[in-house]
């Protein structure tokens, strides 16, 4: 059995298996954080995530890992917030810095979408790249984020 005691530093809300990459978990919990887990790395003392966002500003209610591509998800939470992630996005040493206010992002983070009131659940369209559905307090949205 595999444990991570101290996931997050308050209650773990939700967690999603990568489907592509099985020994791949992202968790979100009521710290607003989003972890990625790589089952790989638990035993001994080692159980840590292997990348940690904390874009959202409330608690994390919904992740899940895109249907066809390995290194995407998306995360929504009581901030009203549903992000779409990348993790195959690294930061490019060379670029010049560009908009200060754009500095303090992940450069995974690709998309947000605001508009709903308390995101509850969202999931990717299983034959259109790209289409999310979420539900929330105020209603439910179908939305296309980017292509991917």
């Amino acid at each position: 059995m595999l444990t991570a005691s101290d996931a997050h530093s308050a209650d773990v809300n939700v967690i999603s298996w990568n489907k592509k990459e099985p020994r791949f978990l992202v968790s979100g919990g009521d710290d607003g954080a989003v972890k990625i887990w790589d089952l790989r790395q638990f035993g001994g003392n080692s159980n840590a995530a292997i990348a940690t966002f904390k874009q959202h500003t409330a608690p994390v209610t919904t992740v899940e890992w895109h249907p066809e591509e390995a290194t995407v998800f998306a995360s929504g939470g009581a901030d009203d917030q549903i992000a779409q992630w990348d993790l195959s996005v690294e930061i490019d040493q060379e670029e010049e810095p560009g908009d200060k206010e754009l500095a303090d992002l992940p450069p995974q983070l690709l998309f947000i979408h605001q508009g709903q009131s308390d995101v509850k659940e969202l999931h990717w369209h299983p034959q259109i790249p790209g289409v999310l559905i979420s539900t929330a307090h105020s209603g439910f949205n179908v939305f296309r984020t980017i292509s991917v």
